[in-house]
């Protein structure tokens, strides 16, 4: 059965979530970021997903903006910055990430493919309209779903469960790509066909589930839709 549908994480797989403190230490003023904006970038996305996994468990559930902020104050000050203006701008820039270079052309093909193309996110709505406006990329979409439809973050099944509701797959007509390798790993178990985009060069997680197909970046993606269609 070919695949029909491509689901995409957004942070971190189709936008480059190292683009706000890499932006930010380029502009005047923030010279303090010049040797520290790789640590401060890691440091914030760790404890965005450390805290939207925390938060699932307890059941404590609140939006990604909220997660966002909370892991960039722990951030600066694990890395010694306390600069509230310099706070403010990075939160302002991480509307405005952009997309891998690949990304734009690799879903254009997709589409013109006959291929459905979504985003399935822990993002809130307005982070992510405001990522895929900032990156024009909203032609090359059917869809952009988020997880506060469900008020809980992945890997749980009902944010999974949000694509079949979305467009009445099932889940062997999926392919779901994601860069985080645990969420490859869920998407795996819940049924999906997964990509795990490995752009670290990271070891695969050791969990009950892992991904069918492992890229360094989203290049060549659709020749690997071509071979899923053979």
């Amino acid at each position: 059965m070919p695949i029909t549908t491509y689901i995409f994480d957004a942070y971190g797989t189709l936008f480059d979530v190292a683009a706000a403190a890499r932006q930010a230490a380029e502009e005047p003023g923030n010279e303090a970021l010049a040797d520290t904006w790789q640590a401060l970038a890691r440091d914030w996305r760790l404890k965005q997903l450390q805290y939207t996994w925390l938060r699932a468990i307890a059941d404590a559930h609140d939006d990604f903006w909220r997660v966002t902020q909370d892991g960039l104050d722990w951030a600066m000050e694990a890395n010694g910055l306390d600069d509230a203006r310099l706070r403010e701008r990075l939160l302002a820039l991480y509307w405005e990430l952009s997309a891998y270079p690949e990304v734009p052309a690799m879903l254009a093909t997709l589409k013109q493919a006959g291929k459905t193309t979504a985003i399935l996110s822990n993002g809130s709505p307005d982070m992510l309209n405001g990522a895929v406006s900032s990156a024009e990329i909203s032609d090359h979409l059917d869809a952009v779903l988020s997880v506060e439809d469900v008020g809980v973050y992945k890997p749980h099944r009902k944010v999974y469960d949000m694509v079949g509701a979305h467009f009445g797959t099932s889940p062997a007509d999926v392919l779901f790509v994601s860069s985080n390798g645990w969420d490859a790993a869920g998407a795996a178990g819940y049924g999906f066909q997964t990509v795990w985009v490995n752009r670290a060069e990271e070891p695969v997680d050791r969990l009950p589930w892992t991904p069918q197909h492992i890229l360094s970046n989203l290049t060549t993606l659709p020749t690997l839709a071509e071979g899923l269609d053979a």
